[in-house]
This record gives C-alpha cells, structure tokens and sequence, in this order.
C-alpha cells in the first residue's frame, strides 16, 4: 500500500482544536500527536478510554489506565489565536517561499504553538 505523505497539513502538533461532533463536541484542547496516514489525532484530555494494562518496567503495578484515544481529523477544526473560534484555514506562501496558515475568517497568520 502506498502512502503519500501531505505537504500541507491544515492540524499540526501542539495546535488548539475544538472538537465538532460526538460526545465530545464544543471541547477543546492541545494536539498530542497527529497519524497523517490515517488521517487521526490524539488531544489531550479527548476521548478518554480505559485500558487494562499488564504489570511492566514503567507501571509495576498495572491495573485500568485512561488514556486518550484517536480521533479523526474531520471531526476537529483549528481555533485561531486571534478570532478565539474553530475556523479553516487556508494555505498561503510567504515572501520566502514558505508556506503558512492562514485563518479563513480573519485573515491573521496561525502560528504553530511552542511547548
């Protein structure tokens, strides 16, 4: 199976997302890691599963563990810094041939988040 690999991705690590549909839809958070071949992403705090989890070197104990499951990318969309609300986002080059964010409501550039 051959997988493309996208030049431009809309949702990128470290972004703040709101989630659109299911039970988790108006809640926000930070993107842990994105799965471009598929087409999902890990928020923190998002889709919490429960997990059983046998004894290992970093949980001697074991047990139920929660943690956040995938979830698709058509089901967050990026909030923008400036208009503080889910928008698209276009892409645009900038004078040094780099291409960047763009917000589609307001027009401002999204910038990737540090930390």
């Amino acid at each position: 199976m051959r997988v493309e690999k996208r030049a431009n991705q809309a949702i990128r690590k470290n972004d703040i997302v709101q989630v659109t549909t299911g039970k988790e839809a108006g809640k926000r958070g930070k993107v842990l890691s994105v799965w471009t071949p598929k087409d999902r992403l890990i928020v923190e705090k998002i889709n919490m599963v429960k997990r059983h989890q046998k004894p290992n070197q970093q949980n001697r104990q074991g047990g139920i563990i929660e943690k956040e499951a995938s979830l698709h990318l058509s089901n967050v969309m990026l909030v923008c810094d400036k208009c503080n609300r889910p928008v698209r986002v276009r892409f645009q080059k900038n004078k040094d041939g780099d291409s960047e964010r763009i917000c589609h409501a307001c027009g401002a550039v999204v910038a990737k988040k540090q930390g």
